[in-house]
């Protein structure tokens, strides 16, 4: 096994440091100081010339973002090969524009990535379960990349909590041909619901192919952000006869009181997400379950660097 030394922004530092335990590989140290106007010092305390590194860092905001952009600028001027490890990205559902002069954002933060110079041996930006499949395209000057799947990760999630007897189901019918996978994978049923989105924050449900009844129901979405979705889905398999609604997710961001809201609705019994997100550790409770992607990383961080 080559040397590999596994830095990560401090946002993701249980993360990084679950990566580094189980590949048993050195856990690279970074002095960071924060200024009273807002600036950031970084300083390198790990010697890792001529090693291969990886760093573990997601953009889950603006403050991660240019963390990992300052840190890996550095660590690509020294090190053998450089390996990004990005859980969560965001801005994801910006991958596009609508309206004219909107900013594609999803594609401006690839180009930022882009930006860092090369390792001696190449950058590598390793994505987990993307909003958005295509983003990757948008890297520029030759960036070599892989989309990882949690597959594995959620189907362990959704039998922590209703074994194997459940209907799978989606907030709505853009996710049904995903959840129609995974539902075969697991052997059970699937259901999903038709919505009309007015807002960011606002779905209505129009209608439902429901499934469901007298069944325990977990409800599949990459990510829950302000559980709008989740919530409306979540009554309209209740009212369809449901007995139970659970719901799991790669990605839990909860800003705010989402979380909160979504535990008091009394419309979803549990949640369980991935720490891809710094923010599911930590809201984690007994409600909400977290579950690490660390052993899907290393896999194929074992494969990868050689």
């Amino acid at each position: 096994m080559p040397d590999i030394s596994v830095f990560s922004i401090q946002a993701y530092q249980e993360l990084g440091d679950r990566v580094c335990q189980l590949g048993q590989w050195q856990r690279g140290q970074v002095q960071v100081e924060h200024f009273p106007d807002g600036e950031r010092y970084q300083r390198l305390l790990t010697p890792i010339v001529g090693r291969r590194v990886v760093l573990v860092g997601g953009t889950s905001d603006d403050r991660c973002t240019l963390e990992l952009f300052d840190l890996a600028n550095q660590l690509a001027n020294e090190a053998h090969s450089l390996t990004l490890v990005i859980p969560y990205f965001g801005y994801s559902t910006m991958e596009r524009s609508v309206q004219p002069g909107e900013i594609v954002t999803a594609k401006v933060r690839a180009r930022l990535l882009s930006a860092i110079p090369q390792a001696d041996m190449g950058n590598h930006l390793v994505f987990v379960d993307l909003h958005s499949p295509g983003i990757p395209h948008y890297l520029e000057g030759g960036c070599r990349h892989v989309h990882l799947y949690a597959k594995e990760v959620v189907k362990g999630m959704c039998r922590g909590l209703c074994g194997d007897d459940f209907v799978l189901a989606s907030t709505d019918s853009g996710r049904a041909a995903w959840v129609e996978s995974l539902a075969n994978e697991m052997h059970v049923g699937m259901s999903f619901v038709f919505k009309q989105r007015f807002s960011g924050a606002e779905t209505k449900v129009k209608a439902v192919q429901a499934m469901v009844e007298g069944r325990k129901v977990i409800i599949y979405d990459d990510m829950i952000r302000t559980g709008g979705s989740l919530l409306s889905a979540a009554k309209a398999y209740l009212d369809s006869g449901a007995l139970e609604v659970h719901a799991v997710a790669s990605h839990g961001i909860f800003p705010g009181e989402a979380l909160s809201k979504i535990q008091n609705s009394g419309l979803v019994r549990s949640l369980a997400v991935t720490d891809s997100h710094p923010r599911a550790l930590e809201l984690q409770n007994d409600y909400l379950k977290v579950h690490t992607i660390a052993p899907l990383l290393v896999e194929h961080l074992q494969q990868c660097i050689k």
